[in-house]
This record gives C-alpha cells, structure tokens and sequence, in this order.
C-alpha cells in the first residue's frame, strides 16, 4: 500500500526538526568465538555527560522521534567511520519513527557514502519487545531494507510479547536471544529445553543466532554446543564510548 505524499511530507519535516539535545554512542563488540575475531560492533545512545542511555531516551517523545531515529542513524554511522571501524556497525531503530522504507532510509544512505562506510557492513535491529502498531508494516521496512542490501536483526527474542508471530512473519538474517534466555541457561532445565529448539528452528530457517547478554563462561559453552558463533556481553567486553573495545577471549 503507497503511502500518502502528505503523510511523506509530515514526516520528512518531522525529521529535519531540531532536537534541542546531544548524544553520542557506545560501542559494544559483537564477537565470533569461532575464528576469536571481532563480527561488529552495536551502536548504544549514551548521554554525553550523564553517560547513560536513559538520559538520553526520556527526551524522545511523539514531537521528535522521527528526528531523533535518523540522527541516530547519522551519528552512530559517522561515529563508527571516524574510529575507522570495518566490521558490522549495528543500529537500532525505532520502526514506529519509519512511516515509509523508502523515503526514510535515504538520509542512511547519503550518510554511508558521505563517510565512505559500506552499506553492507549496517545491521539494523528492532527489538521484539517494542510495541508495533503495525506488524505488516515492519514487515515491509525489514524487506526493503534487506533489498538495500543492510543487514537485519530483530534484538531481544523472547522479551516481548509477540515472539514467533513475529518470526513468523519475517526471517531476519540475525536473531538476537534475550540475555533472560541466556543467562544461567545451563542451570535451568527449561531454558535449556527452550534455547535448543530455538536455535534449532533458526538454523533450519537459515537465521543467524546471536546470543547476548553473555557473561559466564558456562553460558559460552552451552551456546557454542548448540552451534552458536556470534556473543555479545560483558564477558568478552563493555561498551566503550566513543571507542572500540577490543574483546577479552583469555578466559575461553
């Protein structure tokens, strides 16, 4: 269904507000256990001063969220480009803030080639527990921005409340476990039970599995058992701010 060329307008406008506040990110690595190598980096607001994402996130409201997702997207790409980062940058993204693909990942676009940074080399993630009006809709960002040729991944897999309807409707090409189905797994028998026929049905659906919030070397083993390569956590590092931390493999 085309969107309204109003409705484009309204929002490109929306889009060229002015904030009226500053941010910038933290990067936490995303790492291979299988070559010990680093597969990218995920993009964290971080206020400036207080260096915490939520002091950043209360400012965002219906007036400025339009502006605030492709500022973000700007600044985490020229950010990532001027620490001369060449893995995966990975973005979040708020679909409610996308009122159409095309027209909304142009200023992505324009940023990629301003700061020489590949276009393939950009994940975005949207978060399984965000709340989506329209599932249809994100649908349809998801598959033009894979026809772009980005990467996509939907963050935080069995958080929220929509879980394999979600998964149903789009295969991402990564798919991040929640950290509560991470943590301690091997001391719970049933997220054990959940987590293998999760990663299970993802490998028989050719998704890539990224277990996050890993911070034991417990939690390591089972998911490399399961076939699991791609780890994010403070077990290998924590986000750095403005800088690429290198990840902590001596304890494997």
């Amino acid at each position: 269904m085309s969107i309204p060329i109003e409705t484009v307008k309204a929002g490109c406008q929306q889009c060229q507000r002015p904030l009226g506040f500053d941010f910038t990110f933290a990067f936490q690595p995303i790492v291979n256990v299988a070559t010990g190598g680093v597969f990218g980096y995920e993009a964290l607001v971080r206020d400036p001063v207080e260096k915490n994402a939520w002091a950043v996130l209360q400012k965002v409201n219906d007036s400025n969220r339009y502006a605030f997702d492709q500022a973000c997207r700007q600044t985490a790409i020229g950010l990532a480009s001027a620490l001369k980062m060449d893995k995966i940058l990975s973005i979040n993204f708020l679909p409610n803030a996308v009122y159409e693909p095309e027209h909304c990942i142009q200023s992505t676009i324009r940023a990629a080639r301003q700061h020489n940074f590949p276009i393939e080399k950009i994940m975005f993630e949207i978060t399984e527990s965000e709340r989506v009006v329209d599932q249809q809709h994100l649908t349809n960002i998801f598959q033009y921005y894979q026809k772009q040729g980005f990467i996509t991944a939907l963050d935080d897999f069995g958080a929220g409340h929509a879980g394999l309807n979600m998964l149903a409707n789009f295969q991402p090409g990564v798919l991040k476990i929640d950290m509560e189905l991470v943590q301690n797994v091997s001391r719970d028998p049933v997220k054990m039970i959940i987590a293998r026929h999760l990663v299970a049905m993802c490998q028989e659906m050719n998704v890539m599995v990224l277990a996050e919030g890993v911070e034991t070397r417990e939690d390591v083993q089972f998911y490399q058992e399961l076939g699991v390569t791609l780890m994010q956590g403070y077990f290998f590092a924590r986000p750095g701010i403005e800088t690429l931390p290198e990840p902590d493999f001596s304890q494997l």
